[in-house]
C-alpha cells in the first residue's frame, strides 16, 4: 500500500458520525513539503452540535458503572495497538518524527489511557465521622463536558492524556486536535468507536483555533478547559476561562535547566544529553536546553556532547535508520534560525550545527551553543528544537540561581552523585517535575505540569484524574432529636 494512502482523511467526528465540513487548511509532510491531506473547518453550527452530541454522550457516559467504562477503554487500546503502523505512519508523514519514536509514542498513549481506565475503578469517596443522626460524605463526580485542545508535537500522547482522563473520570469531551498534525486524533476517534464508545462522548472538530475557542469556552455545557501548548496561547484561553468562572488545566511552555555538577561523569552525562535532545528533534515542552555545568568539567561535557551530536543520522522519518526527521513546519525552522543566529552575533561559540540543512524540507541539525550571554535572545526563549545551551558555573548557588531565573517551570534535570545535592535541589529548584540523573519527566502513573508561566493542573497520576472531578460534600440528617 502506497503512504499517501495510509494517510487517513481528515473528518470532524461529531455524534459518532464522521463529517467532511468545509474544506480547511492544507497538512503539510515536513520531509519534502509536499501536501498530503486537507483539515475541515467548523462552522459555528458545527461546534453548537458537537456540544449537543456532548450533552447527549454525557448523560449516558456519566451513569455508565466504570467497570463498563473500563472494558470500553481497554479495547479501544487494544485496537490502537493492533493498528500501530497505521498510527506510526501518519504521525511520521504529518509532524515529521522518526518512525520509531512515532511508534513509541503510540505505546506511550496506551499505556495512560490504560492507567487511567484503571484509576478510574478507584475514584473513591469517604464517609467523615460525625455526631449521631448524622452523616458526612464526600463524592467524587464527573466535571461534565470538557474542552480539549492539543499541540502538533505529540499527536498521540498529548491527546490520549485528554481523552484517558476525561473518560475514567466519566465526563464527554470535544477535542480540538492540532491543524498541522490531525491524523492520530482521527485514528483514536475511530479506535474508541469501533471498541463500543457511545456516540456523543468524545467529538473531534477541526478549524480556526480562535473561533473554536472562544465558542466552546462560553458555553455553559462547557463545564472545563484543558490546553497543551504554548504560554502566549494559554494565557489567553485561561483569561477567557476565568471569564466564564471555567476550571482550566494548562500545560505550557517550558526552557527546562539541566544542572550538571561536578561528581558526574561528564562524557556519560554529554552522551545521554544528545539522546535526549534529539527526541522528537527537540520539539519537546521537557526537552533539556539550558545546560549549566561544573566549570571542572564543562569542557569535557561539551567534547562528548558535540561529539555523539555529529554521529546522529538525519532524514526521512520513514527510514528506520534515521534518528531525527526534520522540525514540523516552516515556522519552527525560521524561529530556531533567527535564535541561533542571534546568540552567535551576541558572542555565543558555535560548538556543532547552527544552519538548515538543504533546501527542501525542514530539517535542522542538532546545534550545541557555548557560553550564551544573559542578553541572547534564546537564554530566555524556548527554542523547541534541537538546539542545546552550554554554560559552565562555579557555585551551586550560581547554578540553582540561574535555573530559577526563568518565568517558566515546567521540567528541570540534574545530574549528580551526592545524595545532599540532590536534596537541596529538590528542595530549591522552581519546577513542576524534577529528574535526577537520567531524562524521564513523567510516566503515566506520575503526575505532569508546571509552575509559574508553565501553567498550572496535571495530567497524568492520581492528581490528573482529579482535575476531571468535582468534589461533593453531602450532609444528611437521618435522625431528629426530640
Amino acid at each position: 500500500m502506497a503512504l499517501s494512502q495510509r494517510y487517513p482523511e481528515i473528518c470532524h467526528f461529531i455524534g459518532g458520525v464522521w463529517q467532511r465540513g468545509a474544506e480547511g487548511r492544507a497538512v503539510i509532510n515536513p520531509f519534502d513539503e509536499s501536501i498530503i491531506g486537507t483539515i475541515p473547518r467548523a462552522s459555528l453550527e458545527d461546534l453548537a452540535a458537537a456540544v449537543s452530541a456532548a450533552e447527549s454522550g454525557y448523560r449516558i457516559w456519566r451513569r455508565t458503572a466504570p467497570a463498563e467504562r473500563y472494558k470500553i477503554m481497554i479495547e479501544a487500546v487494544r485496537l490502537i495497538r493492533q493498528r500501530i503502523e497505521d498510527f506510526a505512519v501518519a504521525m511520521t508523514l504529518d509532524q515529521g518524527k522518526p518512525i520509531v519514536q512515532a511508534r513509541l509514542e503510540v505505546l506511550r498513549g496506551c499505556e495512560i489511557i490504560e492507567w487511567d481506565a484503571a484509576e478510574g475503578l478507584r475514584t473513591y469517596g469517604r464517609v467523615i465521622p460525625s455526631g449521631v443522626g448524622m452523616r458526612h460524605t464526600v463524592l467524587r463526580q464527573s466535571i461534565g463536558i470538557v474542552a480539549a485542545f492539543s499541540p502538533w508535537n505529540f499527536p498521540m500522547s498529548s491527546p490520549a492524556r485528554k481523552i484517558g482522563g476525561a473518560l475514567a473520570a466519566g465526563c464527554a469531551l470535544i477535542l480540538k486536535p492540532p491543524e498541522e498534525t490531525p491524523a492520530a486524533a482521527v485514528l483514536m476517534a475511530r479506535a474508541f468507536a469501533d471498541a463500543g464508545l457511545p456516540p456523543g462522548v468524545l467529538n473531534l472538530v477541526f478549524g480556526e483555533p480562535a473561533e473554536i475557542s472562544a465558542y466552546l469556552i462560553a458555553d455553559p455545557a462547557v463545564r472545563l478547559i484543558t490546553f497543551t501548548g504554548s504560554t502566549v496561547v494559554g494565557k489567553q484561553l485561561a483569561v477567557l476561562a476565568g471569564k466564564y468562572m471555567k476550571p482550566a488545566v494548562m500545560e505550557l511552555g517550558g526552557h527546562a535547566p539541566v544542572i550538571v555538577c561536578e561528581d558526574t561523569d561528564p562524557r556519560w552525562a554529554g552522551s545521554l544529553s544528545v539522546e535526549s535532545k534529539l527526541r522528537n528533534a527537540g520539539q519537546v515542552c521537557v526537552a533539556p536546553t539550558r545546560f549549566l555545568v561544573h566549570e571542572s568539567i564543562a569542557d569535557a561535557f561539551a567534547n562528548a556532547f558535540v561529539a555523539k551530536a555529529r554521529t546522529i543520522k538525519i532524514g526521512d522519518g520513514l527510514d528506520p535508520v534515521n534518528q531525527m526527521g526534520p522540525l514540523a513546519n516552516r515556522r519552527r525552522l525560521e524561529s530556531i534560525q533567527a535564535l541561533v543566529d542571534d546568540a552567535v552575533a551576541k558572542g555565543a561559540r558555535l560548538l556543532c550545527g547552527g544552519g538548515r540543512i538543504g533546501d527542501r524540507g525542514f530539517f535542522f541539525p542538532m546545534t550545541a551553543l557555548a557560553d550564551v550571554p544573559p542578553d541572547a535572545r534564546i537564554s530566555a526563549e524556548e527554542p523547541f528544537g534541537p538546539v542545546a545551551i552550554i554554560n559552565r558555573f562555579q557555585h551551586l548557588d550560581d547554578a540553582i540561581r540561574a535555573a530559577n531565573s526563568l518565568p517558566y517551570g515546567l521540567a528541570g534535570y540534574a545530574f549528580t552523585e551526592s545524595a545532599a545535592t540532590a536534596h537541596r535541589l529538590v528542595e530549591e529548584l522552581e519546577l513542576g517535575n524534577l529528574s535526577i540523573n537520567h531524562f524521564t519527566a513523567s510516566v503515566a502513573e506520575t503526575p505532569f505540569g508546571g509552575v509559574k508561566d508553565s501553567g498550572y493542573g496535571r495530567e497524568g497520576g492520581v492528581e490528573g484524574l482529579a482535575c476531571y472531578m468535582i468534589v461533593k460534600n453531602v450532609s444528611h440528617l437521618t435522625q431528629r432529636s426530640n
